[in-house]
Formats: C-alpha cells, sequence, structure tokens
C-alpha cells in the first residue's frame, strides 16, 4: 500500500541535508540562512510537496498582519500605475493597507520579505514565479493570487488575467476588415503567456481569412520601446513590406512609430499599427493609437477583492477570472489599398 503519511518539516529538513529550525527560517523569511541553504531548501519544498498546515508542524508566524503585499516586476511605466490603482482601490473599499515590493528576478530578496513580514497575502503582479517560489508561499501558508502570469500556472495558484487570445484575435479582424493581407505582428517574449496568446489569436482570425502568417512575420522582443523599434525596423523593409503591423503592447506600438518616422513612411497612409493595452500614452501620439483595451485597473481590482476572499476561506480549487478586451480604434489604421497579398 502506498505511503500516505504527510510530509513535516523535519523530512524537509532532512533532504535538504539541514535542521527543522533552519527550514523554518526559511518559511517565515528570516535573513540568518545563506543564500544556498535558502534555494536548497524551497527546491526541497517543491519536490516533496510539503505544504504547511496549522499545529506543531507548521512554522511559527504569530499573528497575521492587516497589510497585504502588491509585488510588482518594476514600476516603470504606467501599466504598473493602473495596476496600483486598481489593488488600492479595492484595498481602501475592504479597509486594508498594502505594501508594495518590487521582484527583480533573479533575486528572491522579494519573497524573503514578503514571508517575513507575515502579511494576509500578495497579489503579484507580472511576476514570473518559479515552481519553488510558488512552493514556498504554499508551504508558509501565504495565500496569493498572480495578476497578469507570465507564464502558466498550477491550478493551485489563484490568477487574474485578461482575454489576451480574445484581443489578439479582435485586431487580426479588424485589420482584415479594413483589406489588410500583409500583416506582420510584433511580439513578446516566446516564453510570455500573455504574449504567445495574443500572437495565437491573432493568428486564427488570419487563417480563418484564408492566409497565412509566416514565422518571419513574427517577431519577438523585450516590451521595450528601443528594441521594438529595431525589430519594427526589420519588419517594415521586409519584401514584400506589411501593410499593416499587430505590436503585443502599446510601448512596442511607439516602438513601430519610431521605425516608420526614420524610414520615412505614414501611419496610417503606409503601415497601419495596432497596439495592446490601451495606456494613456495611446491618445498622446500622433495619429492616436488604435489599440486593444486591457482592464488593468480593473484587474488590480478584481486580483485584491479575489486575494480576500481566499484568505479568509481557502477554496477547494484556486479561482482563475479573465476579464474582457475591448478594440479601441483611433487614427493609426486605416483602409488598405488594393494590393496582391
Amino acid at each position: 500500500m502506498p505511503n500516505s503519511r504527510r510530509t513535516t518539516l523535519a523530512d524537509v529538513a532532512k533532504a535538504a541535508g539541514t535542521t527543522t529550525p533552519t527550514v523554518s527560517k526559511v518559511l517565515s523569511g528570516r535573513s540568518d540562512v545563506s543564500t544556498d541553504t535558502r534555494a536548497r531548501v524551497m527546491r526541497i519544498v517543491e519536490e516533496l510537496g510539503y505544504r504547511g498546515r496549522s499545529g506543531r508542524d507548521a512554522p511559527s508566524r504569530g499573528g497575521r498582519s492587516p497589510f497585504v503585499d502588491l509585488v510588482l516586476s518594476g514600476v516603470e511605466g504606467t501599466w504598473a500605475n493602473r495596476a496600483l490603482s486598481g489593488v488600492e482601490r479595492a484595498a481602501e473599499g475592504a479597509g486594508v493597507d498594502i505594501v508594495v515590493s518590487v521582484a527583480r528576478p533573479p533575486d528572491d530578496a522579494w519573497l524573503t520579505r514578503l514571508l517575513a513580514r507575515r502579511l494576509r497575502g500578495a497579489v503579484l503582479a507580472l511576476v514570473d514565479t518559479t515552481s519553488d517560489q510558488l512552493a514556498t508561499l504554499a508551504a508558509a501558508q501565504v495565500p496569493i493570487v498572480l495578476l497578469d502570469p507570465v507564464t502558466q500556472p498550477p491550478s493551485t495558484v489563484a490568477s487574474v488575467g485578461a482575454a489576451n487570445w480574445a484581443g489578439g484575435r479582435a485586431a487580426a479582424e479588424h485589420l482584415l476588415s479594413l483589406g489588410h493581407r500583409r500583416l506582420s505582428v510584433l511580439a513578446g517574449r516566446r516564453t510570455h503567456l500573455y504574449s504567445q496568446a495574443r500572437v495565437d489569436g491573432f493568428r486564427s482570425a488570419v487563417t480563418q481569412a484564408g492566409l497565412e502568417l509566416p514565422d518571419g512575420r513574427v517577431a519577438h522582443t523585450g516590451w521595450q520601446r528601443a528594441s521594438a523599434a529595431e525589430l519594427a525596423t526589420e519588419l517594415l523593409r521586409g519584401t514584400p513590406a506589411p501593410t499593416a503591423v499587430f505590436a503585443c503592447s502599446d510601448t512596442m506600438a511607439l516602438g513601430v512609430y519610431d521605425a516608420a518616422a526614420a524610414l520615412g513612411l505614414r501611419i496610417p497612409d503606409d503601415v497601419s499599427v495596432v497596439g495592446f493595452d490601451d495606456l494613456p500614452e495611446a491618445q498622446w501620439v500622433s495619429p492616436a493609437l488604435t489599440t486593444v483595451r486591457q482592464p488593468i485597473a480593473e484587474m488590480g481590482e478584481a486580483a485584491l477583492r479575489m486575494l480576500l476572499r481566499i484568505s479568509a476561506e481557502p477554496p477547494r480549487e484556486a479561482p482563475r477570472e479573465e476579464l474582457a478586451t475591448t478594440l479601441v480604434v483611433r487614427g493609426s489604421t486605416a483602409a488598405a489599398e488594393t494590393v496582391a497579398p
């Protein structure tokens, strides 16, 4: 018969080659543990599937703080500002306060600080969490909600995201309705879940229209404006050149604007551009950017409300929520001239 005995802190300590108090220190966010030992304990916690429980086997965490943590991948740009505003609005309505942290991979310092604060829980926004980190948070009994997960989260982790696939498809349908047939996509990193979903949605509409989107017309880069401009320049110099470009973020779409200007191309006369996010910058450029609106602030609100629900009453299954995206048509797209596909 299989051994159904629950994994204990002592089991983790033995497998990690350390002591039970040291494992407890790691799960409590204590700083007096070496980096190597901390990483080894986190790996063993994930491998053994240890989950913290009440009783003497659980790490001592004391009383829970009335605060919740918002962990951001970065604070630059208006995406982070909108996410923060949504989380803060929901927190104020619930009578709780938030602590803001920044995760700078591969450093685990944010995780150690989070564990040490004994918070009510945490919203992790655009944070590329590892399986070891998620297992450590679960073992330490810290409820979390992933806001716009970077990679596919395990079924045990709650998340809030946007309808990225549907948004990408809406962008393609708009460009196809304008008669565009030579299409290109400026995508984010291949490993990023939301970027790939947007590309897949875009491609589905193109395929359904009886057209193809060759891999050579899909360029992957980081999310920065400068790197997007470099790849957009290559796309726009292609033969034949695309008549429309879908950028998987507004910041990347601004890179397309830069590339077009450097090449002497006019938007939308020579090339139409669609972005994704609907950040304020989308209306500051000329012509104003056609984009897919991602309800970032509303996602932040939903994530905080979800966190408070699961921290008050842990569910049997981790909830998932996906908010709708909406195409916002502005001046950066226009009907294509009659050209061969």
